[in-house]
């Protein structure tokens, strides 16, 4: 058994994955009444990333908290994304996100702003290894709507260097001259 998760590369998989780190958002205790009483169950909602770029959610259901948590983490793990960032710290450009009635604003933010975003989506941005941003949650609070919402959004972001490539230019030709404003000015002046 052992040897055909191998073949498939499963097995490997686990030991070559970077270590990620991973935050619980939310716990949820679910009853179901039947003729003895009631059945608790939990679900758990886990985002996990490696602070460099990746990010990813998931969620588990099941009788105990700690089983629901590694399933949520497991699948987390599967679903991951990767984003690309500006300096390592913030996003290249505003972006907005949507899932269902959950809308977000995300936006670029100079360096020591810091994370102003609420609680789901600030598990995200610390998971994704963002330094600095601004967001906004508009329309629903359900925090999974909220972190679908936020990763739909991320997952529109793009680099310079991509558009540029697309386009077949230069990552100077797209982005804009800022030494050009100061150096007009000091000519005005």
């Amino acid at each position: 058994m052992a040897e055909r998760e191998n073949r498939r590369g499963r097995g490997r998989r686990e030991e070559e994955t970077p270590e990620f780190a991973d935050r619980l958002v939310a716990i949820n205790r679910v009853s179901k009444t039947v003729k003895g009483g009631k059945r608790f169950g939990f679900a758990a909602l886990v985002v996990v990333g490696d602070q460099k770029g990746r990010v990813g959610f998931g969620k588990g259901k099941a009788k105990e908290v700690p089983e629901a948590i590694r399933k949520a983490t497991e699948q987390a793990k599967r679903q991951m994304v990767r984003v690309p960032l500006k300096e390592g710290r913030t996003l290249h450009h505003d972006i907005d996100g949507r899932h269902g009635a959950g809308k977000v604003v995300m936006r670029t933010a100079p360096e020591g702003t810091g994370i102003i975003a609420g609680g789901p989506m600030r598990a995200v941005f610390e998971m994704l290894g963002v330094k600095d941003v601004v967001s906004k949650s508009i329309g629903s609070q359900n925090p999974y709507n909220m972190i679908r919402a936020t990763i739909n959004g991320l997952t529109k972001e793009q680099s310079p260097r991509s558009v540029a490539q697309r386009r077949g230019k230069k990552v100077a030709d797209i982005l804009p001259k800022r030494d050009e404003a100061p150096a007009a000015e000091a000519a005005e002046a």
